[in-house]
């Protein structure tokens, strides 16, 4: 019994002053009372043994979830260290892509420059003889044509300029910078860059490319790097999705890439359409998933599409696509003007 306990029964037995029914009630009572203290006792001590072993649980707890949360973060890290070295395997893809088609519309213009050179140092002879002879309306007319040579040099100069700048501004980083553009002079540019790129790994591939621009098309904020490798990669795929038709059937299949833009209400409409083999049905609806591709391995990374989509999103707006076995791919974006 409780030390109180039994210093008030033994009180109460001492005790000569109270009755002896009453004395065995009161000591009933308090042996009652020494009962549910006991429990109680009991009962703190298994709730004290609970708590520490409830603590010893909880300390073990959290050091195993420290530890699982430091193994997601490592994990997440190389995740993500492995996603930006898929995506600039992606990015170093379309520059190869870009860069064939580059190296065939570089050429061109400094086909001109040379030839207008040439032509112009021959010209300046010309010029020279006729100057000695005193023949001026006739070194005036040779000043003339060397005039209209140089601008033309000029012209094809800034042509070339400016693929070269195109090349540059496809490869570099993109800061997010939007700015005015007009996406027929891009998309012009890029069937081009797209339709040489492939020529120049296969000297035997030709396509019909038909072009339907809007000329009232307005200038829309856009990254253009960024739209560009859009195009490329649509344009791409449709170049490649002909060629392979042409292997399977080349007698009286004619490749045809056409490309479309429509000003759409607040928005810029662009077309990608082929009349290659299309996209089957059951995998139309993961054509836009990271990873996924229906290229031979070791042909694509997957991503083309995926960061195009995404790409896209990121202006606001939205891609979709349409296909039918027989009847080629449809891909069409949308980009709000507003």
């Amino acid at each position: 019994m409780d030390k109180n306990l039994d210093h008030i029964a033994n009180f109460i037995k001492a005790s000569q002053d109270i009755p002896e029914v009453e004395n065995q009630g009161l000591l009933k009572a308090l042996k009652a009372v020494d009962k549910q203290i006991q429990i109680l006792d009991f009962k703190l001590d298994r709730t004290e043994k609970v708590k520490r072993t409830t603590s010893i649980l909880l300390e073990e707890t959290i050091a195993e979830l420290e530890q699982k949360r430091s193994a997601v973060e490592e994990a997440l890290a190389e995740l993500q260290a492995t996603q930006k070295q898929l995506i600039h395997a992606e990015k170093m893809a379309s520059l190869g892509e870009l860069t064939a088609g580059i190296a065939h519309e570089i050429q061109n213009p400094l086909n001109f420059v040379n030839n207008f050179s040439e032509v112009s140092n021959e010209l300046i002879d010309e010029m020279n003889e006729a100057i000695e002879k005193g023949d001026l309306p006739e070194a005036r007319a040779i000043a003339k044509d060397l005039k209209q040579n140089l601008e033309k040099i000029t012209h094809h100069g800034k042509r070339a300029d400016s693929i070269v700048k195109g090349m540059l501004q496809h490869s570099r980083s993109s800061d997010g910078q939007k700015e005015p553009t007009d996406l027929n002079v891009l998309a012009d540019e890029y069937v081009r860059l797209a339709y040489h790129g492939l020529r120049a790994r296969d000297k035997g591939f030709n396509a019909i490319m038909e072009l339907d621009l809007d000329p009232a098309l307005p200038m829309i904020e856009v990254v253009p790097q960024d739209i560009g490798r859009v195009l490329l990669n649509l344009l791409t795929n449709a170049f490649h999705a002909v060629n392979e038709r042409k292997a399977k059937t080349p007698e009286g299949y004619n490749p045809t890439v056409w490309v479309q833009t429509r000003k759409k209400d607040k928005a810029i409409e662009l077309t990608v359409r082929d009349n290659g083999g299309g996209i089957p049905e059951e995998i139309r609806d993961k054509i836009f998933q990271p990873f996924f591709t229906t290229k031979p391995t070791g042909q694509g990374t997957g991503l083309g599409l995926s960061l195009s989509y995404d790409i896209i999103k990121a202006h606001g707006g939205e891609m979709r696509v349409s296909s039918h076995e027989d009847g080629g791919s449809v891909f069409t974006f949308k980009i709000p003007t507003k």
